[in-house]
């Protein structure tokens, strides 16, 4: 597959990120231009040639590694000299080591890795929490058999705010930013014109609202898009998803996706300002609508109904404006009030499905409600079970973001006694 025309064909509208999607799409090696591959490895990785070895930004996730060796191999026999994260998300960090096994073997210096300053405790963090981070991500990718790393390379050199580094002839300039992460670092490399995104562009409306995930920034984030696009760069390489090839569609692509960042937070905000709640906010924000049709910026990963969450937990706290679930009752007791109400657990399954039976966004959501309660309060009822895991069922086919779908799966599946 040649990727330069399938990215040239996606920005055109004639294919689709529902059919590629950035975050699984894989293909093989491709020199994008003179001594820069780019390997789509579900994270992607840039390779560079210089007189002093290959530079990657980023090296591949714990599953993928092994293939990117291999395909940096079939490009290229120079060592790795120095290779650069990202962030710190597992997908983007794991696979430097069998290039320091070569370096070692060939009595060399090992990698020499780079990162910003906050990725350390990153790793801290992951191994304080691997139980957690393996759930979440078995529920969100649907991978049930998932493990979740206990052991990181750490970077051997760290930067605050700027980091200007020169391997054999090629000079790069890091820049920190926060978004996804806050340990995202830009790497702009201007004598090829090359600038590699990491995660604050994916070809999807910005991971900046993952329901399962700590915090994102995407007032910074939108701030860090529109320095990206003063540098004109006439490729930018993303994390995930294709190349974006021409100045001209590296500055939209960029500042399109700050303006649907900054449109959120300024809605967001302005209706907290206003002493909203939560749920009417949830029920008024909208992406910008002259930017729908973005082939960039569609829903296909996250979705603007997270990313008004995250505004609200940044600058709001964790409580959602309504009092009852300041201090709420545990969510069994409520579910078998509710049932004693309704006449018993399956009628409150009954009526859920009658409601999924409309198929309208607003009725599923109310189902989904009313089928949770039910099951909460009957979880042995195999009438009830079959009803949730119909229900989620449905709700997944339907939802168009990879969070909402791997939420819902997991819920089907948990309702027929398989949780992950």
């Amino acid at each position: 597959m040649d990727i330069v025309e399938l990215a040239d064909r996606l920005w055109r509208g004639e294919a689709s990120t529902a059919q590629h999607h950035p975050v699984v799409f894989t293909s093989e090696l491709v020199e994008v231009t003179d001594g820069v591959a780019f390997l789509p490895a579900f994270a992607n990785c840039t390779a560079l040639r210089t007189e002093d070895g290959l530079v990657m930004v980023d090296t591949g996730s714990p599953l993928s590694a092994h293939a990117v060796h291999t395909q940096i191999r079939a490009w290229s026999r120079s060592p790795l000299h120095t290779a650069i994260f990202s962030h710190g998300h597992i997908d983007h960090v794991f696979g430097v080591g069998a290039f320091d096994e070569e370096n070692e073997a060939a009595q060399r210096q090992r990698v020499r890795v780079l990162a910003h300053e906050h990725l350390p405790a990153r790793f801290e963090r992951y191994v304080l929490t691997a139980g957690y981070n393996e759930v979440v991500n078995r529920r969100q990718f649907g991978v049930d058999n998932l493990i979740w790393p206990r052991e990181y390379r750490f970077p051997d050199e760290t930067y605050r705010d700027e980091h200007h580094v020169e391997v054999g002839g090629l000079a790069l300039q890091l820049r920190h930013e926060k978004g996804e992460t806050d340990d995202a670092t830009v790497t702009w490399i201007p004598q090829r014109g090359v600038l590699c995104t990491g995660d604050l562009f994916i070809w999807s409306s910005p991971n900046a609202g993952n329901p399962q995930k700590v915090q994102r920034y995407p007032a910074e984030w939108a701030a860090a898009l529109r320095r990206m696009a003063e540098l004109n760069a006439e490729m930018l390489l993303p994390g995930h998803g294709l190349p974006v090839i021409g100045p001209a569609r590296v500055a939209q692509a960029l500042v399109e996706t700050a303006e649907y960042l900054e449109s959120l937070v300024a809605q967001t905000l302005a209706l907290m300002n206003a002493g909203a709640r939560l749920s009417e906010i949830l029920e008024t924000v909208r992406a910008p609508a002259h930017l729908a049709d973005r082939a960039f910026l569609q829903p296909v990963y996250d979705e603007p109904e997270f990313i008004v969450h995250n505004i609200w937990r940044l600058y709001g706290g964790w409580w959602d404006g309504n009092p009852a679930s300041l201090k709420p009752a545990p969510e069994r007791v409520l579910a078998a009030e509710v049932a004693a109400l309704a006449g018993g657990a399956r009628r409150l399954a009954a009526r859920a499905e009658e409601l999924a039976g409309e198929g309208t966004d607003e009725a599923l959501r109310v189902a989904g409600h009313l089928i949770e309660l039910a099951w909460l309060d009957s979880p042995g009822d195999a009438g009830v079970a079959g009803a949730r895991a119909a229900i989620f069922a449905q709700r997944a086919n339907l939802a168009s973001s990879t969070m909402a779908k791997g939420v819902f799966n997991w819920a089907a599946r948990e309702s027929t006694g398989s949780r992950f």
